[in-house]
């Protein structure tokens, strides 16, 4: 993930393509819950603005780094979308029609993959970009995307490093090599 951008915009309607390519990641039972909005870099900080809070922009190291962005994408889901879906016949053995029937939300997996789908994309295609997590400010950047109807799930920041990115402290520490986290089942 790169967290400073040097502003180079990106073209919105290769963006618009790239964001279609990466909604052929899997969607349970072909619900096609999962939406894509592209963000120009005009509105990069208008987006900041319903985002984040002021105190966050004054003082948050990345804050300027991040706000060079040259475009983003909200990645939302319609959980609707799925119940109505698991409610049909063919679907409607499996006991799913009713959000707490899902012990994983299937929308937010969905979400996930269309998401690693659009990462993968932007690195093939030599863009960086970073994952901003959807902790606060939902509601607002929903009615800001007129999108109230769908769930945010997080948003692709997109753009070309300025190479003056701050490693993140999570970095430093002291986890599992990725090779240790493998197990092979021998039942």
């Amino acid at each position: 993930m790169v967290r400073s951008f040097d502003g180079t915009p990106v073209d919105l309607d290769w963006l618009d393509d790239l964001c279609a390519q990466a909604l052929w990641a899997p969607t349970a039972g072909n619900s096609a819950g999962i939406r894509m909005h592209t963000i120009g870099p005009e509105l990069i900080a208008a987006y900041f603005e319903v985002a984040t809070d002021a105190a966050w922009r004054a003082s948050a190291r990345r804050a300027p780094g991040l706000s060079r962005a040259g475009g983003a994408v909200l990645v939302t889901c319609r959980p609707s979308d799925y119940l109505e879906r698991y409610a049909e016949p063919d679907k409607a053995g499996a006991g799913l029609h009713e959000r707490s029937a899902w012990p994983v939300p299937y929308w937010h997996t969905d979400a996930a993959m269309a998401t690693m789908a659009l990462l993968l994309l932007l690195e093939e295609s030599g863009w960086q970009a970073t994952l901003w997590g959807n902790f606060r400010y939902d509601a607002a950047v929903l009615a800001w995307a007129e999108a109230d109807d769908e769930e945010l799930f997080a948003t692709v920041l997109i753009g070309r490093s300025d190479g003056d990115d701050a490693a993140s402290a999570s970095l430093r520490r002291d986890v599992a090599s990725r090779r240790a986290r493998v197990r092979r089942v021998n039942g």
